[in-house]
């Protein structure tokens, strides 16, 4: 059995461990999931192409490539990564999935101006930024192998849709507001009641083969202050459209909200803009209620960096 067969089986053992059929309906009343219709139903989204039909030729290699990387990115990017993660832990179903910031979503939307680096970026650079951040590592040189079969593979997955124009799905969901302001004690019990299981009791994940099969979700191993995942927003739209893994959408917002300021309230890697002070860096790049770097949580200033 080849490498990756015994890795697809254990994750697939484990996803069947952590989402059997019978939980949900062995939930009491009390902590059964509330549905809600926040995340939109995306039925007449763009459907990228199936893998079977990647080209056979010299291009196909590099999709192939960029699939890879993407799925296993600590193997096939070693040099530009700096933590547990792949890819695909936050682009789910490598990169296809809607409501996870899919590939075929971010592609046609670029060149782009963020204001998180106040100029227009190449889809390229965004890349490079995943690296820097959510990766914790170091930005590959623009024309590296690893981002050119990344756009190759991001270019595939787009082929037909619409240059300039934001597809359904095409980001993470946005969540309104919630009834409450987010609370840790809450969080932490919608953790330990849905995600502990696959994410671990610590937040540290799991590991099968070597390889990241659910992401940590704090500490010196997760994504840093500076990556996109650290705002409250994202996190709860990520969440309540795709977690608890297999059973998307049926948190309720508030649940979602609270799990995403619980997982948020932890250390992790230092925002590599950092100057020196945690509360000029704050003012400088985190300067949103959305973020808790800079802030006080259960008598700790966060920001500290999880070494």
């Amino acid at each position: 059995m080849t490498r990756w067969r015994w890795i697809w089986l254990a994750a697939s053992l484990a996803l069947a461990a952590c989402h059997p059929a019978e939980q949900q309906a062995a939930l009491p009343a009390s902590h059964a999931p509330a549905a809600a219709s926040s995340v939109p139903k995306t039925a007449s989204r763009f459907e990228p192409p199936p893998d079977a039909s990647m080209p056979k030729d010299d291009f196909g290699k590099q999709v192939l490539l960029g699939r890879q990387i993407f799925t296993d990115t600590g193997h096939y990017a070693k040099s530009y990564v700096g933590n547990a993660l792949n890819c695909e832990n936050c682009h789910l179903d490598a990169g296809r999935l809607a409501h996870s910031a899919p590939m075929w979503g971010a592609y046609p939307m670029y060149p782009a101006y963020r204001s998180k680096n106040h100029h227009v970026n190449t889809f390229a650079e965004r890349l490079q930024g995943c690296f820097r951040y959510s990766m914790n590592g170091k930005a590959p040189p623009l024309g590296d192998d690893v981002l050119v079969a990344l756009e190759a593979y991001a270019y595939w997955m787009s082929k037909g849709e619409p240059i300039g124009v934001a597809p359904p799905g095409h980001g993470y969901a946005k969540l309104p507001r919630p009834a409450q302001a987010p609370d840790y004690a809450r969080g932490e019990a919608v953790f330990k009641r849905d995600c502990a299981l696959c994410h671990g009791d610590n937040g540290q994940g799991q590991r099968v083969a070597d390889r990241t099969v659910f992401p940590p979700l704090w500490g010196a191993q997760s994504f840093n202050w500076g990556a996109g995942m650290e705002r409250l927003d994202n996190a709860a739209g990520f969440i309540k459209a795709n977690m608890p893994f297999g059973r998307g959408n049926t948190l309720s917002d508030q649940d979602a909200w609270d799990v995403a300021y619980f997982m948020n309230a932890h250390e992790r890697p230092q925002d590599p803009r950092f100057d020196g002070s945690v509360m000029k860096t704050r003012k400088a790049y985190h300067d949103t209620p959305d973020s808790l770097y800079g802030t006080t949580v259960n008598g700790s200033v966060l920001g500290q960096g999880a070494e």
